[in-house]
């Protein structure tokens, strides 16, 4: 039998090669025991041209060949595994499993390729959810898909926090522990090793994406709701430049001197508040020296977690008022903490980053 080789193709389903052999509209390179094939999602990726099985298989069995083993893509060499595949405006939104260095466990994220990716790099919209939340929350009640669709743009939704990680307690809270990560790095035991939200979002996570799908690296943005909408900002305000935009949905603004913040803070940051600034958006704000960094926050007026102080929006107005950093903050009549209301106003927010990642 002729060595083989694997290719993903759009339709989902790997595709077996003789080796001699090649798909009408591929293009491919390489040789010396590797074939290195063009797929829409992945870019050029190279495999084994001895060891894989010669068989079609759907995608989510992908562990019938071995990963990638050397190329550029994936750079970090890790294993993607097919969650789910779902055609959506045109595009495709997909759910990936892999294993994570930097926490140490199995993490899921969502990602929404526009029509454009099958033939175009796009860039790329950080999405992080809030409270209790998954990868599916956003990507089944946003509704953000035909705007991103739309305007060309790759939209990517980690889960909120690590799982499954055996740590004592991590489940008896809803907010602190599994679907609260807060997006910190925690410094305190026994959170410190798995817990490291903060470096996921802004390095693995990034890297992974630019290592497996056809972004343009340089051109990402990052939005998000309630603590995801805190987490966006806090990103956005502690890497100046790396972010062409930032925009948010009912903010934690301030958790510092919310009952939220300095629940998940003293857990996994410990009692010392000093190191509680790097994660505070207002603190942020206050001494932010970088780039124009354009911000847009939505509020609903008839937001529980409002009245109760939990968002504290006013304390981030005016930190951004004091060092001239463009914010636009609309208070929504009506509105509440839901995804009601972020599906209302998901299309401004993709405008919103398209003005800039398009630009």
């Amino acid at each position: 039998m002729a060595p083989v080789s694997v290719s993903v193709w759009e339709d989902d389903v790997i595709q077996v090669q003789r080796k001699d052999e090649q798909r009408p509209g591929s293009r491919r390179r390489g040789g010396g025991g590797f074939l290195w094939l063009l797929d829409l999602v992945s870019g050029w990726r190279s495999y084994s041209t001895s060891n894989c099985l010669q068989t079609a298989a759907p995608f989510n069995q992908v562990s019938t060949c071995p990963a990638p083993i050397e190329g550029p893509a994936p750079q970090n060499n890790m294993m993607l595994t097919l969650i789910s595949s779902n055609k959506c405006c045109g595009g495709f939104q997909k759910v990936f499993e892999h294993d994570s260095s930097e926490l140490k466990c199995k993490m899921k994220f969502a990602v929404y390729l526009p029509p454009k990716a099958e033939s175009d790099k796009c860039p790329v919209l950080y999405w992080l959810s809030g409270l209790t939340c998954t990868e599916q929350n956003f990507i089944t009640k946003a509704g953000a898909q035909q705007a991103a669709a739309e305007q060309g743009i790759i939209v990517v939704a980690p889960d909120t926090s690590p799982r499954g990680c055996n740590i004592e307690g991590e489940d008896e809270n809803w907010d602190f522990g599994t679907g609260a990560g807060f997006y910190v790095n925690a410094t305190e035991d026994p959170w410190k090793k798995n817990y490291r939200m903060y470096d996921y979002v802004t390095e693995e996570l990034p890297q992974l994406i630019n290592s497996n799908f056809p972004t343009i690296p340089d051109k990402m943005s990052v939005s998000g709701h309630s603590m995801g909408g805190h987490g966006a900002l806090v990103c956005a305000l502690r890497n100046p430049g790396k972010y062409k935009s930032v925009s948010a949905f009912a903010p934690i603004c301030n958790p510092m001197q919310c009952a939220w913040g300095q629940k998940a803070f003293t857990g996994y940051l410990g009692n010392d508040k000093s190191t509680w600034e790097a994660y505070d958006a207002t603190v942020l704000a206050a001494s932010y020296a970088g780039p124009l960094l354009d911000v847009l926050v939505d509020q609903g007026r008839d937001d529980q977690f409002l009245s109760s102080s939990q968002l504290l929006p006013d304390n981030l107005i005016a930190a951004c008022a004091e060092k001239k950093i463009p914010l636009v903050f609309r208070l929504q009549p009506g509105y509440d903490h839901s995804f009601f209301f972020i599906f209302s106003f998901i299309g401004d927010h993709i405008k919103h980053h398209a003005k800039y990642l398009n630009a």
